[in-house]
């Protein structure tokens, strides 16, 4: 058996027995990263930590500190009354705004993970006070910033396109972007209507002088809720009415008046504004500049933040960092080179396309889509080359499929959105966003492939 081969099954195994015994499946992760770096790929300790997302622990780690000040003081409570107010209440335009906010931040040069990590917590923060399905609103941030970030001055699209003029393939920046618009959008309704957007509709609309309380004919029933302890109705299950709103209110007191501009909001306000100035016209850091806020708020007001600590998600922090330590040692040893060689060669161009959509779908499920993008679009050149299938509908289906899979928990974006999530039982939510980003993984590039690669668009 290929070296290959043994590291893709012991990822499989991993996957198992996560699942079924209820592990932290980074801790996993390390030791089957020790094993087979050390036994199948002859790796040393630094070729092992070669593959150790360290920009992406700083981003976890610093943005859950200074959005968990953000929380302690009020803050997001703050903003949250501010998003009410801007929608005069519908709470149904909230995961509509966030997708349009994250999608302009993109297209307009943030990269996907900086936006993600602006704007979740704050729409998260809104999810959990008015019971909103926290896999819709994630899901809606996620497919809004990569609705966006495909436009011709993002960084994903200049990457792309970058790499179709280095390799003398046709392109069209227009249609790659407005592709990645399209199914993102067309995705973002469908979780919208799935996940309780309708019912949200017919609540009507939350005011401060009612102290937030859902106005209208529909219930809060309809929906899953927070309760006191953290957790979430199961989709589907139906508490009864007072059961329901007396969690809901215990675990979300709302103010029957404004909430007041105090010193220590005002600065955690100043605060997300320099963050978001410092990545996206400095070009900063998100991570650090987030723990560098944090750590100054702190400085100032140590008893509004004194528990900040301690609410970094630091399981979600040992599971994405794990996991992305074992796909860096598959990418020492060859094995994702491996695999996309081997259906590059395929005598079937649609055959070999649909299949390179698929690697670049559940190998960015785990690691970086722009670094995917970099090696599946060249990998296409010799089929493109061919005449069979058109240029421009390959390079966006393979653009489309690697990037729309981050909502899984295990990218970037989707682990943003896991650690942001307060007042929720986060291992069930880390199943709903790892069925979710599997399900999207398995329909996504099929139906991509079969509207934009079969025509011959190009």
């Amino acid at each position: 058996m290929s070296p290959e081969l043994i590291s893709i099954l012991v990822l499989a195994v991993v996957f198992v027995i996560a699942t079924t015994r209820s592990i932290n499946m980074g801790a996993l992760a390390f030791a089957a990263a020790f094993a087979v770096g050390t036994l199948v790929a002859d790796l040393d300790a630094d070729g092992i930590f070669a593959g150790f997302p360290g920009d992406l622990f700083v981003v976890l780690v610093g943005v859950t500190y200074l959005f968990a000040i953000a929380r302690s003081n009020g803050t997001t409570d703050w903003l949250v009354h501010a998003s009410v107010r801007l929608v005069r209440g519908r709470v149904a335009l909230i995961p509509w705004v966030m997708f349009a906010l994250t999608g302009a931040l993109t297209a307009i040069g943030a990269v996907s993970p900086a936006a993600v990590a602006i704007v979740a917590p704050i729409a998260l923060s809104f999810a959990a006070r008015y019971g909103i399905s926290p896999l819709l609103m994630g899901a809606m941030v996620v497919h809004g910033a990569q609705g966006g970030g495909f436009s011709p001055i993002s960084i994903y699209g200049s990457i792309v396109n970058g790499i179709v003029e280095r390799e003398k393939l046709p392109g069209n920046e227009v249609t790659l972007f407005l592709a990645s618009l399209i199914v993102n959008l067309v995705i973002a309704a469908v979780v919208f209507v799935a996940c309780g957007g309708l019912r949200l509709w017919r609540q009507g609309s939350v005011t401060e002088a009612d102290g937030g309380a859902l106005k209208g004919r529909g219930e809060l029933r309809d929906q899953p809720q927070p309760t006191g302890t953290g957790t979430t109705a199961a989709p589907g299950t139906h508490p009864s009415p007072t059961t329901t709103a007396t969690a809901t209110r215990e675990a979300n007191p709302a103010p029957t008046t404004a909430l007041p501009l105090t010193p220590p909001r005002i600065a955690t306000l100043l605060s997300l504004v320099a963050l978001v100035v410092a990545v996206l016209v400095l070009d900063l850091d998100a991570g650090l500049t987030a723990i560098t806020l944090a750590v100054v708020l702190s400085a100032i007001w140590p008893d509004d933040s004194r528990k900040a600590v301690g609410e970094i998600a630091w399981p979600t922090v040992l599971l994405i960092c794990g996991v992305l330590t074992y796909v860096g040692v598959l990418d020492e040893m060859g094995t994702i080179t491996w695999a996309g060689e081997g259906v590059g060669g395929i005598g079937v161009p649609l055959l070999a396309a649909v299949l390179l959509c698929y690697i670049g779908a559940i190998v960015s499920a785990f690691a970086s889509s722009v670094g995917i993008m970099g090696a599946l679009i060249p990998l296409a050149v010799p089929f493109l080359a061919q005449g069979e299938i058109g240029a421009v509908g390959m390079v966006a289906a393979l653009a489309v499929s690697a990037t729309v899979v981050d909502v899984s928990p295990f990218s970037t974006n989707g682990a943003l959105v896991l650690a942001a999530a307060p007042d929720v039982d986060r291992e069930r939510f880390f199943r709903q966003l790892m069925v979710y980003g599997g399900i999207v993984v398995a329909v996504v590039p099929a139906v991509v492939w079969l509207l934009m690669v079969v025509p011959g668009w190009g």
